[in-house]
């Protein structure tokens, strides 16, 4: 079977997306693994399956690059509506489905095929404190660390050893190293089910926003990673936080087709 295919990036987090609504393909884990794989297959971080809601003018489904269906990506939901505004419907609002509950989204800027996309996130009720890790589940699970000097990290090591320690078993968690520069943040996330460094992470930079307002009184954080420059804003309401935005690009890169 022939599978079309596009390629996008959300800050250097890069996907595969399928509109799957007409196809109606079986992704398995080998399949998944292998179209993530950068050697033998196409490349990505992920792949994001785009299908048919009844209630939504869409649904998410989204595979890490290991093959197994993952919790929420935000740069993800940022790039798969730049997909539906792109070759659907020239709808600048968008509500969808995915893994952890409704979102919406929103396309600001579309210029040459790349948009400016920000995504609400679902509310934080719980922020967890562990010696001086924070812990929070932003659609995603994160342990949040900042740092003196986030470029001197072993991102990988020190991120798988987090990652798979007794402490979040069984399924782990992401991992996000962050250090303040000049009232912005410096993020770099090691991610699970890519077990790799990434480039950027919706998830990770939304938590990491949310650790730093326990010492900064701020609602919105300007953040850098390695793939680019995201926003994160929010509203705080003493131990919740609501109202949650995740902002920044999302590029196409190329379309293709495959044989499956």
């Amino acid at each position: 079977m022939i599978i079309p295919f596009e390629k996008y990036h959300g800050a250097g987090n890069d996907f595969i997306i399928i509109d799957n609504r007409l196809i109606g393909f079986k992704f398995d884990f080998k399949t998944v693994n292998f179209l993530c794989n950068r050697r033998f297959g196409i490349g990505a971080d992920g792949l994001m399956l785009l299908e048919r809601h009844e209630y939504y003018d869409f649904s998410m489904k989204y595979y890490n690059s290991d093959g197994f269906e993952g919790s929420m990506c935000g740069n993800g939901g940022r790039c798969i509506s730049a997909y539906y505004y792109k070759n659907i419907s020239p709808l600048n609002k968008l509500r969808f489905k995915a893994v952890d509950g409704e979102h919406q989204s929103e396309i600001l800027r579309s210029e040459n095929n790349n948009c400016d996309v920000k995504l609400q996130m679902q509310d934080v009720d719980t922020v967890k404190l562990n010696n001086q890790d924070f812990s929070i589940n932003t659609g995603s699970p994160h342990v949040v660390r900042f740092v003196e000097d986030v470029g001197a990290i072993d991102v990988i090591s020190l991120g798988k050893e987090i990652r798979y320690s007794t402490e979040y078993a069984p399924k782990g968690t992401n991992v996000d190293f962050v250090q303040k520069v000049d009232g912005k943040l410096h993020v770099r996330t090691y991610e699970r089910g890519v077990e790799d460094e990434t480039l950027s992470c919706g998830t990770g930079v939304t938590a990491s926003a949310i650790a730093a307002s326990f010492s900064e009184n701020k609602n919105t954080f300007e953040i850098i990673t390695r793939g680019g420059n995201l926003k994160v804003s929010f509203q705080k309401h003493e131990s919740k936080y609501t109202n949650i935005w995740l902002e920044g690009p999302a590029a196409f890169v190329y379309s293709g087709t495959i044989e499956l």
